[in-house]
């Protein structure tokens, strides 16, 4: 079934006609797999996704079960110890990769310094690592550092130049680094595309897929990728702090030398030799200890993919994120909104960000009346449309209580200005 929105971009939008999308959407029954909070509209899930029902009996049993009674046992008996590998698996499914080229483990940050180390090692000789000016900031600084640790230059460049100053840049071309959906924008780069150049200079490419996992189909070994990293506590539902996920393409494991020799990636971690020799596997990505309940409660979030299917998925993100624009353009033309995303679905991610010179105020006060966004600065109101759980109706909700707001002008109230820590 497709689902569609009006032929006409200047045909009116009614709250019936999302009443009518979401009774024929074939993915509303993926939402009761959620424990949302009555009267929320959470349109969040690109800082953090929602709570999976299940998550919460595994955890209480591996509290109270496995670490309370089975102790140290439990990375045998429980199956503790091969969760990272497990958990790389079923998140492989998801990015077009093969099972053994998965694995999670620590931080977006430090795996992202992992593989730019051990990337520019396989490309001696070369200078010249390639990012995106505007790129999620973790990884400039991981990009900047790895360069003066290795006597490279770092580029940082726009997305529209990105492909003429490959070909300036040329065999000088260690790496380039950029995430397939940009974080403020939800603008999508040509995966395929840059690869396919960039190799052919001699270069490696990493591609960050913080918002991609869990919300495009992505297909890593399709556009024959080098290496990947990503978190999981966006789409994938892992829990705030979930462990990330890093991808090495089987092609490249068995040379590759990555910078952080802990021992859980030593080919034989317990015989504590002193002498350390790499897993030949994805296994070598490891450092230390996983954080094992982290690791066991983004496990069990990724059993709401089993059966699911991606291509479903975006349709159903990219139809939810034209239908939130195309109701912003009807509903709130008077009110001084840009569009920061792509107006075309097939170059967006699943979010749209808005722009307004007031807009952390205005985030707020939408919060206030439970529709849960969030804002990045300068001047972004972000918004994030998980498909499993978002519907069709809480986007016309959105924008209606959005309206109300610019309307009464309620977001311009003291408790709204003052801002939190995290936005």
């Amino acid at each position: 079934m497709t689902l569609a929105l009006p032929k006409s971009p200047v045909s009116a939008i009614m709250q019936d006609h999302c009443w009518d999308l979401d009774q024929k959407d074939p993915l509303r029954g993926m939402k009761d797999l959620f424990d949302l909070p009555e009267g929320v509209v959470y349109l969040d899930g690109n800082s953090l996704g929602a709570l999976p029902k299940s998550v919460k009996p595994r955890l209480s049993a591996a509290v109270s079960e496995e670490w309370g009674h089975g102790l140290i046992r439990s990375w045998n008996e429980a199956g503790w110890y091969p969760a990272p590998k497990r958990a790389g698996a079923a998140i492989a499914r998801l990015i077009g990769a093969d099972p053994d080229e998965v694995i999670v483990c620590d931080s977006i940050s430090v795996n992202l310094f992992k593989l730019v180390i051990a990337a520019l090692r396989k490309r001696p000789g070369r200078k010249v690592i390639l990012s995106e000016t505007g790129n999620f900031p973790t990884d400039v600084y991981i990009n900047a550092e790895a360069a003066k640790l290795m006597g490279c230059e770092l580029r940082c460049v726009a997305p529209e130049d990105m492909e003429a100053v490959l070909a300036e840049v040329g065999e000088d071309l260690a790496l380039l680094q950029l995430t397939h959906v940009h974080y403020k924008t939800g603008a999508i780069y040509d995966m395929a595309g840059l690869t396919r150049k960039a190799q052919a200079l001699g270069g490696l490419v990493i591609w960050d897929l913080a918002h991609s996992a869990g919300a495009l189909p992505v297909d890593l070994n399709g556009v024959n990728a080098d290496f990947a990293v990503g978190c999981t506590y966006k789409y994938l539902n892992g829990g705030p702090g979930a462990p990330a996920f890093v991808f090495v393409a089987g092609r490249h494991l068995a040379g590759l030398e990555q910078p952080i020799a802990g021992w859980h990636g030593h080919a034989q971690p317990f015989v504590f030799t002193q002498d350390y020799a790499p897993h030949n596997g994805i296994e070598k990505m490891l450092a230390g200890t996983s954080p094992q309940l982290s690791l066991i409660a983004l496990e069990e979030a990724l059993t709401v993919f089993k059966g699911a299917d991606m291509h479903q998925i975006r349709d159903k993100n990219r139809l939810l994120g034209d239908l939130f624009i195309h109701l912003v353009d009807q509903e709130l033309a008077d009110f001084g909104f840009g569009l920061a995303s792509p107006r075309e679905g097939d170059k967006r991610g699943s979010q749209v960000s808005l722009t307004h010179p007031d807009g952390y105020a205005i985030v707020q006060a939408l919060i206030a009346r439970g529709i849960i966004g969030d804002f990045r600065a300068p001047d972004i109101l972000r918004f994030g449309f998980a498909a499993p759980y978002v519907g069709y109706e809480d986007i016309w909700a959105s924008v209606a209580a959005l309206k109300e707001i610019m309307m009464s002008g309620s977001w311009d109230s003291p408790a709204f200005q003052q801002q939190n820590a995290v936005t």
